[in-house]
């Protein structure tokens, strides 16, 4: 028997345009992940090394302002990433 999400795939599938990417365009997209990966590791180091610095002087105010800002951070580049991505799979 199959669950919901496999019928809601199926039905997609069917009705979902198809895209057919080459091998540069699925490069291109290899490489966009690259970057943003590496942008999103860059964000999380540099801000966990200022939580934990904030952490360490007990100013908990100040890590929760910095958490948040490393939740945004991240959205940001991952919105951003998907964005350049579907702009490749346009030129498809």
């Amino acid at each position: 028997m199959k669950s919901a999400y496999e019928l809601a795939m199926e039905r997609l599938d069917k009705t979902g345009p198809k895209v057919e990417l080459n091998a540069a365009q699925r490069a291109e997209l290899a490489d966009i992940d690259e970057r943003f990966r590496a942008k999103i590791a860059e964000k999380e180091v540099f801000l966990g090394g200022l939580i934990d610095q904030a952490k360490a002087q007990r100013n908990f105010h100040e890590v929760a302002e910095l958490e948040e800002q490393r939740g945004r951070e991240i959205t940001r580049l991952r919105e951003n990433c998907e964005q350049e991505k579907e702009a490749v799979r346009k030129k498809a």
